[in-house]
């Protein structure tokens, strides 16, 4: 594949290495332990965290804690209506869960949480392409303020939060590298590409695709420093958004 020079025309007429508008709001549900909404452009999805003093059957009497997530899609989050899901979710559902909680836990020590269970459930308002990388953003802010709740009740004594974890999508476009994919973008890319990275810059996860033509080793190189640099930008907007007031 090779790369062309001048610039892509977006939908929404960024640059290619920009990210879409993101907002990140704490508080956003008062029963939760974290609860956060985020937005990334058109995107929205709702992430609660849930403390429970239970472990999976696995985890009895290994004294150590665990982090998993939920991923759902509301019936009208995209242009049609889909059919509530149910407890079992989709195949695609129950890959973004398993992604999303790998994602949380290469961020979290789970023997310092201890014999105790934080669920990130991350139900997607609106799809505009990028749930997933969504879903894992506004999940460590939400587990952030699930250890600041039990720190605050003396159930521990300081945060098993070890590092910042953050996602991003990356793909090529008519033969052009561009970060962060809305939904038209991602149906016409030639590669679609999510990565996970911590912020030590340790990969947590890479799903490429080559929707089109295969793409090189060079292409995927190009398209990881381009997530690594949209990565850096989304722990800013995370860093920001932890050390505000939350709204709740």
């Amino acid at each position: 594949m090779n790369f062309k020079e001048e610039a892509v025309r977006r939908t929404d007429g960024r640059a290619a290495d920009a990210l879409r508008p993101m907002i990140l709001e704490r508080g956003f549900t008062r029963w939760a332990e974290g609860s956060v909404r985020v937005a990334m452009g058109h995107t929205i999805v709702l992430c609660t965290a849930s403390v429970e003093e239970t472990v999976p059957q696995f985890l009895q009497h290994a004294g150590s804690g665990w982090v998993t997530a939920e991923y759902s899609m509301l019936p009208r989050a995209t242009h049609t209506r889909t059919s509530r899901q149910r407890a079992s979710g989709s195949g695609r559902s129950q890959e973004i869960s398993r992604l999303v909680g790998r994602s949380l836990r290469a961020a979290i020590d789970l023997q310092a949480l201890g014999a105790r269970t934080i669920t990130i459930d991350c139900d997607v308002l609106q799809a505009d392409g990028g749930t997933r990388t969504a879903a894992v953003n506004g999940g460590l802010v939400a587990l952030a303020d699930a250890c600041r709740w039990l720190v605050a009740r003396s159930l521990l004594t300081e945060s098993p939060l070890r590092d910042e974890v953050a996602a991003i999508s990356v793909g090529i476009l008519g033969g052009v590298p561009i970060l962060d994919l809305d939904y038209e973008e991602d149906s016409q890319a030639d590669v679609d590409m999510n990565v996970v990275m911590l912020g030590r810059g340790d990969l947590v996860e890479v799903q490429g695709t080559a929707e089109h033509s295969p793409f090189s080793r060079d292409a995927l190189s190009r398209m990881l420093d381009l997530a690594a640099s949209g990565i850096a930008q989304v722990r800013e907007v995370q860093r920001a958004a932890m050390l505000a007031e939350a709204s709740a």
